[in-house]
C-alpha cells in the first residue's frame, strides 16, 4: 500500500474562480430583491419583471392541478384545459420573445455571454409547449395513460420555466440592476412592452393584474406610471389595457374617462364625423388588403430598382440602408402573413391555408439578407456574380409575392366579401392590424397611409374606428395619429373626434363652441403643458430607424413610443417567426446579433471535429440520456409494480444520480473553471453552475419519494397497509412518474444546451494539450469505484467506434500512469466489460508482438527457451538485456528479473498439480494456522496489518498474513496480484480469495473493512482509510481521489487536494528515495515532495534537513531560506577579512535563479547578486578581478 503525497510546499499562485466577485454578490442581492418586491420594483423598474413571473407561476401551478385533477377524475373534461394551455403559451411566447427581442441583447452589451444560454433556454421551453400540444392533439383523451401522461408532461413545463424564472431572478436581474441606471431600465422596460403585440397586451395585463395580490398591483401600477413615457395619451392606452374592460381609474387620465362619459363629448363626436366625406357603404372593408399588397409590392419593386442600382453602379456604399428596407419591408410581410394565417384564412375556410407560400417567402428574405451581409463583409472585393445574385435574389422575391398575392385576391377575397359582414370585415382587418406590436405599428402607419390616396386613407382610418371598441378609444387615438405623418402635411386624416386633430380638423373643432370646452383631445393639443416625449435609448446603441420618405411631420400632435430600433431587427425577425414556429432545431442558421457570435450555431453530432480529448467527457450526455429515457417509461410502471422491479428501478435511478453528480462537480470544479480562465469566455458557465444546483434538488426530491414509496411496498408485503395506504401509494406513484418526467425533460435540455453552446468553445480555444490537461484533472479526481461503475455505464451505449475511441483518448491522457495497466486488470475480470471493446485491443497488442519478433534484434526469450539454457547463456542474456537502452527500464527490471529466477520458476512447473488439493504433506502445509495481531485480544492480523484472513502466496504456496511476512522469511518477492486463495482464520478454511468467508459456519463474516480485489489487500483497521488509485494501480492511504487528494497525470502520483498548482516532473514519484535508495512509487511510507519537484520519504527529509538545505539532485534550496540568509548577512557583515583578499571576487553560478555572476571572495558564503541566495557554486576565480 502506497501513502500519496500531502506535504508539498505551497507555491505562489491560486485557482481559477468561477466567476468574479462582484456577480457573486450580485447574487445575494438579487435573493433580497425577490423578497422584497414592492419597495425593489419603484428603485429598479427592472424588478418589475417579478411581478410577471409571479403570475406565470400562478398559471403554472393552476394548470398543473388542473391536468392532475383531469388525471385523477375519469369524469373530467379537456375543453377547460385546452383553453388554459394555449392563453398560456401565448402569454409565455410573447413574454420570451420580447426578452430576447429586447433586455437579452441590451444585457450583452454589457455583460458578455450571459443572454444567450437564456434565449436557447427559451427554444427549449418552445419544443415543450410543441411536445404537450402534440398529445393534446391525440384522440385518446379517454385513456387513463394518457390523461397521466398529460399530467407528467404539465409537471415538467412547469418545472422547466420556474427554473428558467429563478436562474434569471438570481443572475440576469441583478447584472441588470448593476450595468444599468434607472432611466435605462425604465427605458427597456418600456421597450419591452412595446415589442409585444397590441392584442397580446389587451390580454396580458389584465390577467397580470389579476394574478398578484391587490398590494402589489397597485405597486405595479406606481412603477408602470414612472416607466411609461409622462404623455396621457400612453398612459391612458397601458393603464386601459391593465384596467381591462373596467373604466380607467388612473389619476393620470381622470380627465379623459370624465370626457368620454359626457353628453357633450358625444356630441362633438357626431360633429367632427360630419367633417369627413360621406363613404360609399358599397365598399367593402376587407379590400384594404389590396392597399397593404400594393403597398408591400411597390416597396418591394423600389428594392428591386435599388439592387439594379446597385449592380449598374458598383457602388455598395449604400447597402446598410438597403439592407434595413429590406428587413423592414421583411417584417411587415412576415406579419401580414402571420395575421393571415391566425385571422382572415380560418375564419373564411378552415381548409383554406397558405402556409407553404409564407415559409417560402420567410426563406427568400432570410437568403437575401445573407447575401447582403457577405457583400457587406467582402466590402471592395466583392465580385459581379454577388451583385447578380442580389438582383436576381430580390427579382424572385418580387415574383413570388405576386404570385401569392394573386392566389389570395382570387381565392379568399371572394370569399370574404360574401360570408362576412361589414362589420365583421372591419373587425378582421382592425384584429391584424393590432397582431404587430406598437413599435412596429409606429413606423408601419405613416408607411401604408403614405401609399394610400386621401380618399383611401381616410376610408381606412374611418373602418378602424368603427372596428374598434369603445375601451380602445385612446388607442385608435394614437394610430390615428401615426397615420396621419404619412398624409398631406396640411390635412389631418383622422375621421374621429379623438384624433391628434391639427390643422384643418382643430380649425373646424374650434368654430365648434361644443368642442372648445368638451373635447378632451383638443384641450390637450392647446394646453400649454403639452410636451413631446423625450426618446429614451441606451449608452452604446445606436439608432436604426428607417426613413420612410416625406412624412407629414406637422399635422400630428400624437406622442411617439420613444423607443429606439437598437439594431435589432435580425432578431425581431427571429421573434417573428417564432410567432408561427416553434421548432427548436440545432441545425438553424446562426443570427446575426450580438448573442449569437459565438459561432455555435453547429450541431455537436457533426463529423467535422476531430477526436478530441473532451468529447471523452462529453460522451457521458449520451448514458445520461438513455438513463432518463428509462426513469420516465419505467416510472409509469410504478403503480402496478412487484417489488423486484421497484428495487431494479430504485437502484438504476440511484445510479445514475451518483455519476451524475460526479459529471456535475466535474463541470463545476474542473471544467467550467477552465471555461472561465479565458477572457473572453467570462459568465459563460455560470448558468450551468445554476442548473446543477436545480437538478440536484430534484434528484433529492425524487430520491426522499422514492424511499417512501419502497416503505408503503414492504407495509404492503407485511400485511401492515389500510385503504388510506393504497390511495397514498397510488398518489405517490402518479407524483414519481410527473417528477421522473420533470427531471428528464430538464436534464435532456441541459446537455444539449451544453453540447450546442460550450461544447464548439473547447476547438476554438483550447488546444489539444488544454484539453488533455483538462480530462486528466477530472478522471485524477475520480476514484476507482466511481470509474468502474462509471465506464461500462458509459461503453454500453456507445458503438464500437465510439467506444474505441474513448479508451483511446483515456489512455492517451494518462499515458504516464498505470491506468492501461488497471483497466486491463479490471476489465478483464468485469462481466460488464463489452467483448466488443477487448477483442480488438487483444488482436492489435498479438500483431504488435509479431511485428517485434521480426524487426526486433535484441533477443526477448520465451520460457521454453529459457529453461533450455544453461547458467552461462542465462548470465550472457542479463548482460545483454542491461545494455539495451532501447527498453523501457520498468520491462528491462522486469525481464531481468525472471531470468535470474526462471530456475526456480522451472522448479515450480515440475511440481505436481495435486498440491492444490487435500494431498498437501505436512510441510506444503505450513502456515495454515491463525496469526494474531494482538494475542490478548484475540485480533487476527500480523504487525503489518489487522485482518482475518492468510493469503497463499502463488510463488511457494505457502500462506502468509501479508506480503511482507512472506518476503521477510522468503528469498524471493511475493506477487500480490497473482494470488488467488485465501484461507479464513475463522474456519481454516481455503477458498478463493474474496471480501467475506463463504463457508456456512462464518456465515459471510467480513475479511476486513476494507478490500480490494486488484492488489488482493485486506485491511481491517478502523481508523485509517484506504483508497485504490486506477492510476498508481496501488492502495493508498486516504479519503480517495477526488475527496483529499488528486492524481496528478503528469507527475503520475497522488497529491492533496490543495496541491494542484504544483510544480509537475514528469514521472518524478518512479525513483528511488535520494536518500535511502528506496523506490518511492510503492513505498508505504510516507512521501513528501519538494518544490523543486523531487521526492523523498518525509523521514528522510527530516534526517536530511538536520545538516542540509538544498535537494541532493538539483541543488536547489528545499524552502524559505531568507532567515537563514539573513542571519549570513548580518554574519558576513561583521567579518573583516585580509587586505590581499578584500578586493578580489569570484564568478559564482546560482542554484536556485540559475544566473551567473560575480561575489566577493569568500572560503565558504557568496551571495547571488540577482536573488539574494547563498546556495551558489564557484565556477571560476580570478585572482586579478577586483569588485
Amino acid at each position: 500500500m502506497g501513502t500519496p503525497l500531502k506535504k508539498i510546499q505551497a507555491r505562489d499562485g491560486g485557482g481559477v474562480v468561477i466567476m468574479p466577485g462582484t456577480v457573486n454578490q450580485l447574487e445575494q442581492s438579487g435573493q433580497s430583491s425577490k423578497n422584497s418586491v414592492k419597495n425593489s420594483a419603484l428603485k429598479s423598474p427592472i424588478l418589475i419583471f417579478l411581478f410577471f413571473h409571479k403570475a406565470i407561476r400562478s398559471e403554472l401551478d393552476g394548470l398543473h392541478r388542473a391536468a392532475v385533477e383531469f388525471a385523477t377524475n375519469q369524469d373530467s373534461h379537456i375543453k377547460p384545459l385546452l383553453d388554459r394551455y394555449y392563453f398560456l403559451r401565448s402569454i409565455y411566447k410573447h413574454h420570451c420573445n420580447a426578452e430576447d427581442e429586447v433586455i437579452f441583447p441590451a444585457l450583452d452589451i454589457r455583460v458578455k455571454n450571459v443572454a444567450r444560454t437564456y434565449s436557447l433556454e427559451h427554444e427549449g421551453e418552445s419544443f415543450l409547449f410543441d411536445q404537450l400540444f402534440t398529445l393534446l392533439n391525440t384522440t385518446t383523451h379517454t385513456r387513463e395513460s394518457y390523461r397521466r401522461e398529460l399530467a407528467s408532461c404539465t409537471g415538467a413545463l412547469q418545472t422547466s420555466i420556474s427554473q428558467h424564472m429563478s436562474k434569471e431572478e438570481e443572475q440576469v436581474f441583478p447584472l441588470l440592476i448593476e450595468k444599468f441606471s434607472f432611466e435605462e431600465q425604465a427605458s427597456l422596460v418600456w421597450q419591452f412592452l412595446c415589442s409585444i403585440p397590441v392584442n397580446m397586451m389587451a390580454e396580458f395585463l389584465p390577467w397580470l393584474s389579476l394574478s398578484i395580490s391587490t398590494d402589489e398591483c397597485q405597486d405595479m401600477r406606481k412603477c408602470l406610471s414612472r416607466i411609461v413615457p409622462e404623455e396621457k395619451l400612453l398612459q391612458q392606452v397601458i393603464f386601459t389595457w391593465l384596467d381591462g374592460d373596467k373604466a380607467n381609474k388612473s389619476s393620470c387620465c381622470e380627465d379623459y374617462s370624465a370626457h368620454q362619459t359626457s353628453p357633450d363629448y358625444r356630441r362633438c363626436k357626431r360633429k367632427c364625423l360630419e367633417i369627413i366625406p360621406e363613404i360609399e357603404e358599397s365598399v367593402n372593408p376587407i379590400d384594404e388588403i389590396l392597399h397593404w399588397h400594393r403597398a408591400i409590392k411597390i416597396e418591394l419593386n423600389d428594392i428591386a430598382q435599388e439592387a439594379r442600382r446597385i449592380k449598374s453602379s458598383g457602388v455598395f456604399s449604400d447597402l446598410s440602408t438597403f439592407n434595413k428596407r429590406l428587413q423592414f419591408i421583411a417584417e411587415v410581410c412576415i406579419f401580414h402573413s402571420l395575421a393571415e394565417d391566425k385571422l382572415i384564412f380560418p375564419a373564411v375556410d378552415v381548409k383554406l391555408s397558405f402556409a407553404q407560400e409564407h415559409a417560402e417567402e420567410e426563406s427568400q428574405f432570410e437568403k437575401l439578407r445573407c447575401l447582403i451581409e457577405n457583400i457587406e463583409s467582402a466590402g471592395t472585393n466583392s465580385s459581379a456574380e454577388f451583385y447578380s445574385k442580389l438582383c436576381s435574389h430580390a427579382d424572385h422575391i418580387m415574383e413570388t409575392i405576386e404570385k401569392h398575392f394573386q392566389s389570395e385576391e382570387a381565392q379568399v377575397l371572394p370569399l370574404a366579401r360574401k360570408h362576412f359582414s361589414l362589420a365583421r370585415q372591419r373587425e378582421l382587418l382592425y384584429q391584424s392590424l393590432c397582431v404587430m406590436p406598437l413599435r412596429l405599428i409606429e413606423s408601419v402607419l405613416p408607411w401604408f397611409v403614405g401609399s394610400l390616396s386621401k380618399e383611401e386613407a381616410s376610408l381606412f382610418l374611418h373602418n378602424m374606428h368603427l372596428a374598434a371598441t369603445t375601451s380602445d378609444d385612446a388607442l385608435v387615438t394614437l394610430f390615428s395619429g401615426w397615420a396621419c405623418k404619412g398624409g398631406p402635411t396640411d390635412m389631418c386624416l383622422s375621421p374621429s373626434s379623438y384624433s391628434c386633430c391639427s390643422t384643418e380638423l382643430q380649425k373646424k373643432l374650434k368654430e365648434t363652441s361644443l368642442c372648445k370646452a368638451s373635447c378632451p383631445c383638443t384641450s390637450l393639443l392647446l394646453s400649454e403643458k403639452y410636451t413631446r416625449p423625450v426618446k429614451r435609448h441606451l449608452t452604446g446603441y445606436s439608432s436604426n430607424l428607417v426613413d420612410r420618405g416625406p412624412y407629414n411631420k406637422q399635422s400630428c400632435y400624437v406622442p411617439g413610443l420613444g423607443v429606439t430600433t437598437n439594431n435589432l431587427v435580425t432578431n425581431s425577425l427571429c421573434t417573428v417567426k417564432s410567432l408561427r414556429s416553434f421548432s427548436f432545431s440545432p441545425f438553424a442558421p446562426s443570427l446575426n446579433s450580438s448573442l449569437f457570435n459565438l459561432e455555435t450555431d453547429m450541431s455537436p453530432t457533426d463529423n467535422c471535429y476531430a477526436n478530441r480529448p473532451i468529447d471523452s467527457i462529453f460522451k457521458f450526455h449520451k448514458a445520461i440520456r438513455k438513463d432518463l429515457e428509462y426513469l420516465d417509461v419505467e416510472s409509469g410502471k410504478l403503480v402496478d409494480c412487484d417489488e423486484t422491479f421497484l428495487m431494479q428501478f430504485s437502484g438504476r435511478f440511484r445510479l445514475l444520480w451518483g455519476l451524475y453528480r460526479a459529471h456535475s462537480n466535474a463541470e463545476d470544479d474542473i471544467v467550467f473553471p477552465a471555461l472561465e480562465s479565458k477572457e473572453t469566455l467570462h459568465n459563460v458557465s455560470h448558468s450551468y453552475t445554476l442548473d446543477h444546483k436545480q437538478e440536484e434538488k430534484l434528484f433529492e426530491d425524487i430520491s426522499s419519494a422514492l424511499s417512501e414509496l419502497v416503505q408503503l411496498h414492504e407495509n404492503f408485503i407485511n400485511n401492515n397497509a389500510n385503504s388510506s395506504s393504497w390511495r397514498k401509494y397510488d398518489e405517490l406513484a402518479r407524483k414519481l412518474q410527473g417528477m421522473c418526467k420533470s427531471i428528464r425533460v430538464t436534464l435532456d435540455q441541459h446537455v444539449f444546451r451544453e453540447e450546442l453552446e460550450l461544447w464548439p468553445l473547447f476547438d476554438k480555444h483550447f488546444s489539444v494539450e488544454e484539453q488533455d490537461k483538462i480530462v486528466g484533472r477530472i478522471i485524477g479526481t475520480t476514484g476507482a469505484e466511481v470509474l468502474q461503475s462509471m465506464l461500462p455505464w458509459v461503453t454500453s451505449v456507445l458503438t464500437l467506434e465510439e467506444q474505441n475511441k474513448m479508451m483511446d483518448s483515456l489512455k492517451q491522457t494518462a499515458k504516464n500512469t498505470m491506468f492501461s495497466e488497471w483497466l486491463d486488470e479490471w476489465w478483464q475480470t468485469t462481466p460488464a466489460a463489452s467483448s466488443e471493446v477487448s477483442m480488438p485491443e487483444q488482436s492489435v497488442s498479438q500483431g504488435t508482438e509479431s511485428a517485434l519478433d521480426q524487426s526486433d534484434h535484441t533477443f526477448k526469450p520465451g520460457w521454453k527457451d529459457i529453461f533450455r539454457m544453461n547458467q552461462s547463456e542465462l548470465e550472457s542474456e542479463i548482460r545483454r538485456l542491461s545494455r539495451d537502452s532501447s527498453l523501457d527500464p520498468r520491462r528491462k527490471a522486469y525481464l531481468i528479473q525472471n531470468l535470474m529466477t526462471s530456475r526456480w520458476i522451472a522448479a515450480q512447473q515440475k511440481l505436481p498439480q495435486t498440491r492444490m488439493g487435500e494431498t498437501l504433506n505436512d510441510e506444503e502445509l505450513l502456515g495454515c494456522s491463525p496469526s494474531f495481531r494482538d494475542p490478548e485480544k484475540r485480533e487476527f492480523g500480523c504487525e503489518h496489518y489487522k485482518r482475518n484472513c492468510k493469503l497463499r502466496a502463488a510463488c511457494c504456496g505457502k500462506f502468509f498474513t501479508c506480503r511482507f511476512c512472506h518476503d521477510n522469511v522468503s528469498d524471493h518477492s511475493m506477487d500480490r496480484k497473482a494470488t488467488s486463495e485465501m484461507m479464513c482464520m475463522h474456519c481454516l478454511k481455503i477458498q478463493p480469495i474474496g471480501s467475506v468467508c463463504t463457508t456456512p459456519s462464518c456465515n459471510g463474516a467480513q475479511m476486513a473493512k476494507y478490500y480490494c480485489s486488484v492488489c488482493k489487500f485486506f485491511d481491517d483497521d478502523e481508523e485509517r482509510s484506504i483508497y485504490h488509485c486506477p492510476f498508481c494501480n496501488l492502495c493508498r492511504l486516504g479519503e480517495g481521489l477526488g475527496i483529499d487528494f488528486f492524481h496528478c497525470m503528469t507527475c503520475n502520483c497522488c497529491l492533496g487536494m490543495k496541491l494542484v498548482d504544483h510544480k509537475c516532473r514528469e514521472k518524478g514519484l518512479e525513483t528511488n528515495c535520494p536518500i535511502c535508495c528506496d523506490f518511492l512509487f510503492t513505498s508505504s511510507a510516507t512521501v513528501r515532495g519538494l518544490p523543486c519537484g523531487h521526492f523523498m520519504h518525509s523521514a528522510c527529509f527530516q534526517a536530511y534537513t538536520c545538516t542540509h538545505y538544498i535537494c541532493p539532485i538539483c541543488s536547489k534550496s528545499l524552502g524559505d531560506m531568507s532567515v537563514y540568509f539573513g542571519m549570513l548577512d548580518a554574519l558576513l557583515a561583521t567579518e573583516e577579512l585580509p587586505e590581499e583578499y578584500k578586493d578580489r571576487c569570484q564568478h559564482i553560478l546560482c542554484n536556485d535563479c540559475d544566473k551567473k555572476g560575480m561575489s566577493r571572495f569568500h572560503w565558504l558564503y557568496h551571495k547571488c547578486g540577482f536573488c539574494g541566495s547563498y546556495n551558489t557554486r564557484v565556477i571560476k576565480a580570478d585572482s586579478n578581478s577586483c569588485c
